[in-house]
C-alpha cells in the first residue's frame, strides 16, 4: 500500500519510467505478435492436398535453408502411379512449377520471387483447389488459363514472359486463384523436375491412414507430409523473406529492451538519490533496510504492472500496422496478417514487469543503505558518487567493449557487424557506470570559456557538484549519439568499400539487372548491345549438397580464372575440395544426374559462384533458369536502356549497382529503426530526467533569486548547463562509437584487400544531436519556468 501511495502522490517522478516502459512493452508486444504469426504456412496452392509427398531433402547446416533434390519427370510419374493405387487417393498430381509472368502495357505484371514461380501445370490447380470461372482448361501448347484478377477474358491473346522471352498464348479460361496455368504436356517441358506430389483424397478418406500407406509405397524415395507438417512445403524464397523480417524484429526487441532497462535504471537511480532525505527519515523512524528496499521495488512493480498492461494494448493495436510495414518492405510475404495470441502478449507483459523490477534492483539495494543522518543534510553535493560495484563493473564493461572492438576485424564476415554493435553497447554501459569519474574533468574542460562570467561559473560549479544529475541527463544523449554514429558510420563506410571493389573487379561500363522480374530472360540478354558478360543462374546438387552454379559460354563472365576450358561435359570450379581431372556427378533442376569432368580449378573467391557450367547444358536441364546480372562493355548506357526497356530491366553504372542492392536497403531500414527508436527513448529519458532534476532544484532557484538573480539569468544558466551536458554526451557518444567503427574499417579492409576510408556521417549525426539538444533545452526550460513560479522568495 505504501508503494502504491508513493506512486500516486509522486507520479511526476515516475512519468518517464512509465512512458519508457510502456513504449518498450508496446514494441516488444507488436514484435512478438508479428514473430509468432510469421511462422511457416502451407502454400495456398497446395492447401487442398491433405497429404503431400516431398522429394528427398539435400544436406544443409544449421545456418542454411533446406533444399530438395527434385525427381526426374519419369521417376515422378512412376511414384505418382504407385500413389494412385493407395486406398482413399482420388488423384496423385505432380507439382510442376516454372517461371512465367504476364506482360501488360509493355511491362511485366507483379514481381514474383525467383524461388516461388507462379507458372503451373493445369492439373496442380486441383491441389488448391482452384476452379474455372469461365472458359475451358488448356489442352495444348500455346494455351493458358489465367487468374481472373488479371481481367483478360477467354479468347484473348496474352503476352507471357518466360525464361526464354515473351510468348503469345491464347487464353482458354480464367480461374478463381492466383497463377498462370498451361497444359500438363507444356508444363512437363517447362518444368521437367518435380519437387512434390500432391494427393487429393476421396470423400471420407482418413488422411492419417492414407499418409501411412503412402509411406509404404514411397519408401526412401521421398517424405510423406500431412497436417501441419505440410508447412515444410513453404518455398525457400518465402522462408528467406521471413528470416529477414525476423532479423529486423530481433534488432528492435534487443534495442527496446536495452534502452528500456537503461532508462529505467537511470530514472530509478536519480529518483532514489533525490529522495535520500525522505528515505533517511524513514530509516530514522525505524524502517529497516529490507523495508526500504521493499518500498522501492514495490514502486517499480506498480509501474511495471500498469506500464506492461498499457504497453501490451498499444502493441496489439500496432501489430497489424507493423506487419503491413514489413510486407511493404519485402520482409514478410504478401498476404501476411499478424494476429495476437497469449503466446505473444504474455511474455511481453512478463518481460515488462521483470525489466521494471530489475532496473530498480541495484538502486534499491544501494538506497536501502542510506544513513538516518542523511535526513539532516541540506547540500545537494554528491559526496560519494562512485561505489565499489560501479568501479568494478564499469571497468569490466569498458575493457570488454574495447576488446570486442579489437576482435571485430578477426571474426568472420557475418559476425563483424554484430560484434561491433555489442562493442558499442558494452562501452556505453561501461562509460555510464564510470560517468561520475569522467564528468568532473570533462566539465572543467568544456566550461573553461565560461569562467569569465558569473553565470558561467555557476553553471560550472552546479553541473560539477550534481554529478548524478549530470550523468543521468548525459546518459541518454550518449546512447543515441553513439548508436547513430555507429550505425550510420557503418553503412557509410561499407557501401563505398564494397562498391569500389566491385567496380574495379568488373571493369565494365554498365550493369543490367532485373526490375519487376526475378531475372533477365534470354531475349532480354540477347537484346543488349555491346560486349555482354552474363550467365544463367541455377542450383545443382553434388551428391546431396546444394550448390549455386552459373551457366556461361567461354569468356562470358568477368572473373579471374580459366573459363575457356568449358565444353559440353566439363566444369570450372572454385572449391578446394575438387581439382582438375575430378569427376562430379551433378543433379540438375530436372532431376537428371550428369557426370562432368573438372576442366580447371581456380582459387576460391575468383568466381562469382562455386561452379561454372556450359550455358547450353544449364538451359537444357533448367528451362526456367534466368540471368540475374548482365555486365556490358562498349555500349552507351542510353542505348542499353532503350534495348531492354520492354523486358523489365534496370540499367546502372557499376558503382551505383554495387552500392544499391537489397542488403543495403535492408541495412538502411535497420538504421532508420534503430536511430528512430534511440531518438524516441532519448526524448523520454532526457525530458523526464530534466523535469525531475529541475523540480528538485526549487530551493536552489530561491537562493539565487534572494542573491539578486533574475528569472532570465536563471533560465540562461539552466540552458547553458543543459547545453554543456548535451555536448558532453555527444562527445563521449562519439568516442564510444569510434573503436567499433575502426574495427569495422579494419574488417572491411581485410575482406576487400584495399584501403578503406572511414566515413563519419557528420550531417546525419548533427541532426540527431540537434534533436537531442532541442528536446533537452525544451524540457529543461519549461520545467525551470514552472519551478521559478513555485520558488518565489518568501
Amino acid at each position: 500500500m505504501l508503494a502504491w501511495s508513493t506512486v500516486r502522490d509522486r507520479w511526476t517522478g515516475f512519468v518517464g519510467s512509465f512512458v519508457a516502459l510502456t513504449l518498450g512493452v508496446g514494441v516488444l508486444t507488436a514484435a512478438l505478435v508479428v514473430f509468432v504469426s510469421a511462422q511457416p504456412a502451407v502454400p495456398e496452392r497446395l492447401a487442398g492436398a491433405a497429404v503431400v509427398v516431398q522429394a528427398p531433402a539435400g544436406a544443409s547446416d544449421a545456418d542454411s535453408f533446406v533444399e530438395y533434390v527434385p525427381w526426374a519427370s519419369a521417376r515422378a510419374e512412376e511414384l505418382a502411379g504407385a500413389l494412385r493405387g493407395v486406398p482413399g487417393v482420388a488423384a496423385a498430381v505432380p507439382d510442376r512449377s516454372f517461371y512465367a509472368q504476364l506482360v501488360h502495357g509493355g511491362h511485366p505484371v507483379g514481381d514474383p520471387p525467383a524461388g516461388d514461380p507462379i507458372g503451373h501445370a493445369w492439373s496442380t490447380a486441383a491441389l488448391a483447389p482452384y476452379r474455372l470461372v469461365a472458359g475451358a482448361a488448356p489442352t495444348a501448347a500455346g494455351e493458358v488459363v489465367l487468374d481472373a484478377g488479371y481481367g483478360i477474358p477467354p479468347g484473348a491473346t496474352a503476352t507471357v514472359l518466360t525464361a526464354t522471352g515473351p510468348q503469345q498464348w491464347r487464353v482458354t479460361g480464367t480461374v478463381d486463384g492466383p497463377g498462370i496455368y498451361v497444359a500438363d504436356s507444356a508444363a512437363a517441358a517447362l518444368a521437367p523436375g518435380v519437387p512434390a506430389i500432391g494427393l487429393v483424397l476421396s470423400p471420407g478418406a482418413d488422411p492419417g491412414a492414407v499418409a501411412a500407406a503412402a509411406r509404404v509405397r514411397v519408401g526412401a524415395a521421398g517424405t510423406v507430409l500431412s497436417g501441419d507438417a505440410r508447412t515444410a512445403l513453404e518455398p525457400e524464397a518465402v522462408g528467406r523473406t521471413r528470416w529477414l523480417g525476423t532479423q529486423l524484429i530481433t534488432v528492435m526487441v534487443l534495442l527496446a529492451a536495452f534502452a528500456t532497462v537503461f532508462v529505467m535504471a537511470s530514472t530509478a537511480a536519480l529518483n532514489a538519490y533525490q529522495r535520500r532525505r525522505e528515505l533517511a527519515l524513514l530509516r530514522a523512524i525505524g524502517a529497516t533496510p529490507r523495508q526500504t528496499r521493499r518500498l522501492l521495488l514495490g514502486e517499480a512493480l506498480v509501474i511495471g504492472v500498469v506500464s506492461a498492461a498499457v504497453g501490451a494494448v498499444l502493441g496489439v493495436l500496432a501489430a497489424p500496422w507493423f506487419g503491413d510495414l514489413l510486407v511493404r518492405a519485402d520482409l514478410e510475404p504478401a498476404g501476411f496478417a499478424p494476429s495476437p495470441s497469449l503466446l505473444a502478449v504474455g511474455p511481453a507483459v512478463l518481460t515488462g514487469i521483470v525489466v521494471a523490477v530489475a532496473g530498480a534492483w541495484a538502486t534499491a539495494r544501494r538506497a536501502a543503505k542510506v544513513r538516518p543522518m542523511e535526513a539532516l543534510r541540506e547540500a545537494a553535493v554528491d559526496r560519494r558518487a562512485m561505489t565499489l560495484s560501479r568501479w568494478l563493473f564499469g571497468g569490466l564493461f569498458g575493457v570488454a567493449g574495447l576488446a570486442l572492438a579489437v576482435l571485430t576485424p578477426a571474426v568472420d564476415d557475418g559476425s563483424a557487424l554484430t560484434t561491433a554493435i555489442f562493442s558499442a553497447l558494452t562501452l556505453i554501459v561501461g562509460i555510464t557506470l564510470l560517468a561520475p569519474v569522467l564528468i568532473p574533468p570533462a566539465l572543467r574542460a568544456l566550461t573553461l570559456p565560461l569562467r569569465r562570467s558569473a553565470t558561467g561559473e555557476v553553471v560550472r560549479e552546479s553541473a560539477g557538484a550534481a554529478v548524478r544529475r549530470t550523468a543521468a541527463t548525459a546518459g541518454p544523449v550518449l546512447l543515441t549519439v553513439g548508436f547513430a554514429m555507429l550505425i550510420l558510420g557503418m553503412v557509410k563506410t561499407m557501401s563505398p568499400a564494397f562498391g569500389g571493389e566491385d567496380a574495379r573487379a568488373l571493369g565494365v561500363d554498365t550493369v543490367v539487372t532485373a526490375e519487376g522480374t526475378p531475372g533477365l530472360s534470354d531475349a532480354a540478354v540477347a537484346a543488349i548491345p555491346g560486349t555482354v558478360f552474363a550467365g544463367l543462374s541455377t542450383s545443382v546438387f553434388v551428391g546431396d549438397l546444394p550448390y549455386d552454379a552459373l551457366g556461361v559460354v567461354p569468356g562470358a563472365v568477368p572473373v579471374r580464372g580459366d573459363a575457356s576450358a568449358l565444353t559440353g561435359d566439363t566444369a570450372v570450379v572454385a572449391d578446394p575440395r575438387w581439382k582438375a581431372g575430378d569427376t562430379l556427378r551433378l543433379t540438375f533442376a530436372d532431376g537428371a544426374v550428369v557426370p562432368l569432368r573438372v576442366a580447371a580449378s581456380v582459387e576460391p573467391g575468383t568466381l562469382t559462384t562455386p561452379l561454372l557450367l556450359p550455358r547450353d547444358l544449364v538451359r537444357a536441364h533448367d528451362p526456367s533458369a534466368l540471368t540475374l546480372t548482365a555486365y556490358v562493355r562498349g555500349a552507351p548506357p542510353a542505348a542499353v536502356r532503350d534495348a531492354v526497356a520492354r523486358f523489365g530491366a534496370l540499367v546502372q553504372d557499376p558503382l551505383t549497382y554495387s552500392s544499391d542492392d537489397d542488403e543495403d536497403q535492408l541495412v538502411w531500414l535497420f538504421v532508420l529503426v534503430m536511430v528512430g527508436m534511440s531518438v524516441g527513448y532519448t526524448s523520454i529519458a532526457v525530458a523526464n530526467t530534466l523535469v525531475m532534476a529541475t523540480g528538485d532544484r526549487r530551493r536552489d532557484f530561491r537562493v539565487l533569486r534572494l542573491t539578486g538573480a533574475t528569472n532570465r539569468q536563471i533560465l540562461r544558466m539552466v540552458g547553458a548547463e543543459t547545453g554543456i551536458v548535451v555536448l558532453f554526451g555527444t562527445v563521449i557518444g562519439g568516442l564510444v562509437a569510434l573503436p567499433a567503427l575502426l574495427g569495422i574499417r579494419a574488417a572491411l579492409a581485410g575482406q576487400t584487400g584495399v584501403d578503406v576510408r572511414l566515413v563519419v556521417p557528420w550531417l546525419e549525426v548533427g541532426v540527431v544531436v540537434a534533436v537531442c539538444a532541442v528536446l533537452a533545452l525544451g524540457a529543461a526550460l519549461l520545467a525551470t519556468r514552472r519551478a521559478l513560479h513555485r520558488a518565489q522568495p518568501r
